[in-house]
């Protein structure tokens, strides 16, 4: 018997963590042993499987429990397979709720291809918070927990799980908070750091703020600029990217050119300027108008190196560099700079050109690191998986008929900027990116190579190729490059929906 008097600990029944099917997706057992799944139209085959195994297809509509996968007999290993297959095509979600019943506390739905819901250990003496990335919002009827660092969100079922999290914007140690009504348990707990959306306090840490959550890159990173950054690429994200028409049920396209605003137009036209002396076109305004996008290369005449060297270096090289000391008064430290063709916001010149190459006369299909200020290639290592992915998706991306010649990946090292600008940083990097962009497409132009900028980004893919935190440094454009197909006068519509 307790003493009298003395408080209880709460005691929370176990939850269990369970593997199911996402609401749109269909699975099919063959009579040959043939799984396939059917989800939005399309049909994926995932393989032959025993009997016993397509038998137990309806238990992954229902939930079948993570635990009863791991027993390693036969048929386990089978429809642990299958699941790992069906993770792989984003098919699967999990649940967490008690061992009886349906009743599910908390949904999660992975953001990578290749998570599996770990729980974290945490101690009694742990103190945790939340982190500042972390955000709760509403989606249709649901509430959703997430962060850009997660490789999976949470959707809250349980309203008094979602209250719970609310104390957790202060730290607050294990011992203690698992005392509270409606501590929401060990095992939510545990995979919420396990997604570092939660984190917990070092030794000499007591207000876990920003600089306290364990990786330096992130102090100089604002909580929006993340996430656009996750949410407006691949790789971190499973929102569907690309060409969806999501509203087209709602309202009418908006007109290519802008209504005229009322009043008398003043004509620019020459014949509109009576005795007002007009200078003629210039070889540059030629070149602007010659520019459009190519998407077709011709791989029988790939691009040579030469021409890719001139090419970087008319766009991209360092001219020159200094140090200079920065706005901050005299206790700021010197800070260096470096000029290149283009312009940059503040000079940051935060963008790296990595090259992935298909075919270039004179250079070796790899990936490459265009080192600006010595004007050179570097090779790096990747998995050959790896870069023809990164091939194949830059094709799909601008609906070509086969891979570019050279992809040029446009990355940033986000800290060059965000030390100084703080919370215009990201934009600030994407209007150099557009900058950039044009840069190479007069120049490709102007070269009679051809060029076409693409809208994703896989930034999972890219920190796998370059080893690169995604917070430090990734990628935020692209541009597909190569000695374009010969063609005729070129039509409105070969521009196309991607870019013009």
């Amino acid at each position: 018997m307790p003493a009298s008097g003395r408080k209880q600990g709460r005691k929370i029944a176990p939850q269990v963590i369970a593997v199911r099917l996402s609401d749109h997706v269909a699975l099919e057992g063959q009579a040959d042993g043939n799984v396939v799944a059917r989800f939005q139209g399309y049909a994926q085959r995932l393989g032959k499987f025993a009997l016993a195994t397509v038998k137990r297809l309806p238990e992954l509509r229902t939930g079948l429990p993570l635990a009863s996968m791991a027993r390693g007999r036969a048929g386990d290993k089978e429809i642990n397979l299958l699941v790992q297959r069906l993770a792989r095509s984003g098919l699967l979600e999990y649940r967490l709720g008690p061992a009886r019943g349906s009743r599910d506390s908390v949904v999660i739905e992975p953001q990578l291809a290749d998570y599996s819901p770990q729980i974290s250990k945490i101690a009694n003496t742990d103190t945790i918070a939340l982190s500042r990335f972390a955000y709760l919002r509403r989606r249709g009827t649901e509430l959703v927990l997430e962060s850009p660092r997660a490789s999976a969100l949470f959707r809250i079922a349980d309203p008094k799980m979602a209250a719970a999290l609310v104390t957790l914007s202060t730290p607050q140690k294990i011992s203690r908070y698992r005392k509270e009504r409606g501590f929401p348990g060990l095992e939510f707990l545990g995979l919420l750091m396990d997604c570092q959306i939660l984190f917990k306090l070092g030794a000499g840490d007591t207000d876990g703020l920003r600089p306290s959550e364990g990786d330096s890159s992130l102090v100089l990173w604002d909580f929006h600029d993340l996430l656009f950054h996750t949410h407006s690429t691949e790789g971190r994200q499973a929102n569907p990217i690309g060409g969806l028409y999501s509203y087209s049920d709602l309202m009418a396209p908006l007109p290519a050119v802008r209504p005229p605003w009322p009043g008398k137009a003043i004509g620019l036209d020459s014949a509109d300027l009576d005795g007002v002396v007009t200078p003629p076109p210039s070889p540059f305004a030629a070149l602007l108008d010659a520019r459009h996008s190519i998407r077709d290369f011709d791989d029988r005449h790939p691009i040579t190196l030469g021409e890719l060297a001139t090419l970087l270096q008319t766009t991209a090289r360092v001219r020159a560099k200094w140090t200079a000391p920065s706005d901050m008064g005299e206790e700021g430290p010197e800070v260096s700079y470096a000029s290149r063709p283009y312009p940059s916001g503040g000079a940051a010149y935060e963008l790296e050109l990595y090259l992935a190459v298909n075919q270039c006369e004179g250079l070796a299909r790899g990936f490459y690191h265009y080192n600006a200020e010595r004007h050179a290639l570097t090779p790096i290592e990747v998995r050959p998986d790896d870069l023809d992915a990164q091939l194949s998706d830059a094709e799909f991306a601008i609906g070509a008929s086969g891979a570019p010649q050279v992809l040029i990946v446009i990355a940033a090292r986000f800290g060059r900027v965000s030390w100084k600008y703080s919370s215009v940083a990201y934009s600030l990097i994407l209007k150099d990116v557009g900058v950039l962009t044009q840069t190479l497409y007069l120049a490709a132009t102007d070269m009679g190579l051809g060029g076409c900028a693409i809208g994703t980004n896989n930034i999972d893919r890219f920190a796998r190729m370059t080893g690169l935190e995604f917070s430090t440094e990734g990628p935020v454009g692209l541009f597909a490059l190569g000695r374009g197909v010969t063609q005729g006068p070129v039509q409105a519509a070969d521009d196309g929906p991607q870019f013009g």
